[in-house]
């Protein structure tokens, strides 16, 4: 099966990229998401091996680093009914990729983030969207 990409959003005053760069081993369960349809994409389609957008949500609006995806879903601790990844740190982006900079690239005219409506915090991404924001993040 192809790698695959995604946008994990996540509140940093919650846990953000600083949070994930102190984490043991630079990696941490991805776990919280209560929403069905995020719980399911967790479940079902992310795999080991994926690329991760870390997107902090809230008051940075950005894409500040990539991940990589080192477990499959797996029952959230403490609440199986819920379902947990883990990710590793790959790399800081030179210059966070802000939503407002993302809004004005054709090329990522049709990216999920950046729909109306938008709010789910696990995404996909496609190839092309991925190599569009790591390159506009190269600063």
């Amino acid at each position: 099966m192809a790698r695959r990409y995604w946008l994990l959003k996540s509140d940093p005053g919650t846990f953000g990229w600083p949070d994930l760069e102190k984490a043991k081993g630079r990696r941490t369960v991805w776990d919280g998401v209560r929403n069905y349809q995020a719980r399911n994409t967790l479940r079902d389609d992310v795999k080991r091996g994926d690329g991760v957008l870390f997107y902090h949500s809230q008051s940075d609006k950005a894409v500040v680093g990539t991940c990589t995806v080192t477990r499959s879903g797996f029952p959230e601790p403490g609440d199986g009914a819920w379902t947990a990844i883990e990710i590793a740190l790959t790399a800081k982006l030179a210059a966070p990729v802000a939503l407002e900079a993302m809004r004005k690239v054709p090329g990522l005219a049709e990216m999920v983030l950046l729909q109306r409506g938008s709010r789910l915090s696990v995404q996909p991404v496609t190839e092309a969207e991925w190599a569009i924001v790591l390159t506009m993040g190269r600063g």
